[in-house]
């Protein structure tokens, strides 16, 4: 795999050396997964030490839901839900706090106070601000490949060349970044596993990973949860349980490692940490 050293301001990331884990934080009552659990400040502020205790390298906040059908809410109502988090949050943990968000002002307050990279969803394309903020405050960027809008995204997405389209999706994205004046170094490419994508669009990705790395940047990989695996589970079982949904992520957290993503972005950090463990070994065995 190949190494990058992402340093700036107070922070370090040496990915590739092994691989990083991101912890999902979202501070929503709709997100599809576990919205409304750590809605409240404080169980927000307990989960997120939580994670870091089991091994997170990076908290993600996110206060706006993106799963399938989901609407946007308010700029006002994304920072209420945000921004007191961070001003809390940076008092007990000193890993990097990422914020998923597509609004350059909840981006600028959030990093105003004590956030230290972005994950946008949209690749810097949903908000024209947005690319100028990462820009000025010289901070990573996720930029991640989405075929259409979460509200619309999973009416029947089509591809010819899947992979390749992404491809050429992140190459247009991170040429869009740097002419804004985002140094390449600070670039971060998400393949958007479930965002625009059917169940067999998102296991010929993980498939084909490899064929991202050409992009030269670090790879993140987010398929904590997502639908595609409740999907493939179902075919052999009426309900499937929370567990099994994380058990099955483990699998494609392991597939993910292999095929070269360096940040892993997950909910089950605990049992995440473990993979990560024993996948890195193995992928760096002789």
């Amino acid at each position: 795999m190949t190494h990058f050293d992402l340093t700036w301001k107070n922070h370090r990331l040496n990915l590739g050396k092994r691989t990083c884990i991101m912890g999902i934080l979202n501070v929503t009552p709709d997100s599809f997964s576990d919205g409304g659990q750590f809605f409240s400040l404080q169980h927000a502020i307990n989960r997120a030490k939580q994670m870091v205790d089991e091994g997170a390298d990076i908290i993600d906040i996110g206060g706006e839901s993106s799963r399938p059908n989901s609407q946007s809410v308010s700029l006002s109502e994304e920072i209420r839900r945000v921004i007191p988090v961070i001003k809390e949050l940076v008092k007990h943990i000193d890993v990097p706090i990422s914020v998923d968000t597509v609004k350059a002002e909840v981006a600028r307050q959030a990093l105003d106070n004590g956030a230290a990279m972005i994950n946008d969803i949209t690749a810097l394309t949903g908000d024209p601000d947005m690319a100028q903020v990462v820009a000025d405050y010289k901070i990573p960027a996720i930029l991640m490949h989405m075929k259409g809008i979460p509200s619309t995204m999973q009416n029947n997405p089509a591809y010819i060349n899947p992979v390749g389209e992404i491809n050429a999706y992140l190459k247009e994205s991170m040429a869009r970044a740097e002419a804004a004046g985002i140094r390449r170094e600070m670039i971060i490419v998400d393949p958007g596993i479930g965002f625009g994508k059917t169940v067999g669009h998102n296991y010929t990705i993980i498939k084909h990973l490899k064929e991202i790395q050409a992009l030269g940047v670090p790879i993140l990989m987010g398929t904590s949860r997502k639908s595609f695996i409740r999907r493939t589970l179902e075919e052999n079982a009426n309900e499937v349980t929370m567990d099994e949904m994380d058990m099955g992520t483990q699998a494609t957290v392991a597939a993910s490692i292999l095929g070269g993503a360096h940040i892993v972005r997950v909910h089950d950090v605990k049992s995440t940490a473990i993979t990560v463990r024993i996948i890195d070994n193995i992928a760096t065995a002789r």
